[in-house]
């Protein structure tokens, strides 16, 4: 058994040397310290990064440059011919030939069809054989005339010498007298006889339908054996035109333009026209009219715009857009000065206007411009901005001199 002494003997402190302390703590604590540099660094990136405003920008454009080609408005309308017309026959009468064929080209006058001329053949001769007889019956009243007058002359030379009586000299000059204004009647009648002739000339000619115009067919309504009438009488079994035709030298474009944006349109300004069908192709055009009337249920102004180029492409009734564009300067004139930013680019800072412009950096400066005319949706400025530099479009209430803006163009 153990002593109390023994118990204390084994109460001693071991003072010999341990085993050597562990370096894994150590790493662990650099490597949190790094994790934080790095997390502040990259926090602080981004805070930076935070500060830029972002913007949408434009560049300025040299009004000398860009004059005729800037858009003012844009707008879509047809292509419509001022020239056509459905040929039909001045008449009602059976169709014999019919000469024209779809896409044919016509001359002013060129037989488009004929009518069944028999009616108006027949008329003719009678109008002919009526002429003849009142030519016949003038000529043997004049005849008779001649020799009344003969007879009245020779009783007045007898009845001077008291060779015959008065009543037989009297009776003569009545006679004479009955028969002039019997040729008179009969000379008149053969006139109207005449003019009736004439009349039934123009039926026979009217079976004949001729072009009015020069032009080229887009449709042929009749066949032969069909009944033609100037009026839609008949029917559906009654045809009221031969053929249609269009003088495609009077193409042009009817656009119709809102009223709100009618006031940027002028006679005589330059048009750039494309047609859907052509995209890549564009056409210069002009103003011709700005008719004088509003389309209340669309609240729209139609225009008329002349085509300046010419091409069978072109036909009626094509969709087309136009682009209405600025006015060239005159001939010799001095170029216009100045630039064309976006209107929303033109901010009003301390009284006045003013725009924000990027710098090197993208670092915006106020500067202030005097600003003239709008231009569609763009504005002048006439001074304080160059061609070429870029402006911030419609800026952020808190933008400021300095601020720092990341870009997008506009």
């Amino acid at each position: 058994m153990n002593t109390n002494a023994d118990l204390l003997n084994q109460l001693r402190i071991d003072r010999s040397a341990g085993p050597p302390p562990s370096r894994k703590g150590l790493w662990i604590a650099l490597a949190a310290i790094v994790l934080l540099v790095l997390l502040a660094l990259a926090g602080w990136w981004l805070f930076a990064r935070d500060k830029a405003v972002p913007v949408e920008t434009a560049t300025a454009v040299s009004l000398a440059a860009g004059t005729a080609s800037a858009s003012v408005l844009d707008a879509s309308g047809y292509v419509v011919a001022r020239r056509m017309a459905t040929v039909s026959s001045k008449i009602t009468g059976r169709v014999r030939e019919v000469l024209i064929e779809e896409g044919m080209e016509v001359e002013e006058g060129q037989v488009m069809a004929r009518l069944d001329p028999i009616d108006a053949d027949a008329q003719r001769s009678l109008s002919a054989a009526q002429l003849s007889a009142a030519r016949s019956q003038a000529a043997s009243v004049s005849a008779r005339l001649k020799e009344a007058e003969a007879t009245a002359a020779r009783l007045s030379r007898l009845v001077g010498e008291q060779l015959v009586s008065k009543a037989q000299h009297d009776q003569a000059i009545a006679q004479r007298d009955a028969l002039r204004a019997e040729l008179v009647t009969a000379q008149r009648n053969a006139q109207v006889a005449a003019d009736s002739l004439h009349i039934s000339d123009l039926g026979v000619d009217n079976t004949v339908v001729r072009a009015p115009f020069a032009g080229v067919v887009i449709a042929k309504a009749a066949q032969p054996g069909e009944i033609v009438s100037p009026l839609s009488a008949g029917g559906g079994f009654t045809r009221t035109g031969i053929g249609t035709i269009v003088d495609m030298d009077s193409l042009e474009v009817e656009v119709d333009v809102g009223e709100a944006y009618i006031g940027r349109v002028q006679p005589k300004m330059p048009v750039q026209a494309t047609l859907n069908a052509y995209p890549d192709w564009k056409i210069p055009a002009e103003v011709i009219a700005i008719i004088p009337t509003a389309d209340r249920g669309k609240a729209t102004v139609k225009v008329r715009v002349a085509l300046l180029e010419k091409d069978v492409r072109i036909v009626p009734d094509m969709g087309v857009t136009v682009s209405f564009l600025e006015k060239a300067p005159e001939a010799g004139g001095e170029p216009r000065r100045g630039v064309r930013v976006p209107a929303t680019a033109i901010v009003q800072r301390d009284g006045g206007e003013a725009v924000f412009v990027v710098g090197d950096g993208s670092v915006v400066e106020v500067r202030g411009v005097q600003a003239g005319a709008m231009i569609g949706e763009a504005r002048e400025v006439l001074s304080g901005l160059a061609p070429g530099e870029t402006v911030v479009v419609e800026p952020p209430t808190g933008l400021a001199e300095g601020a720092t803006v990341s870009t997008g163009a506009k």
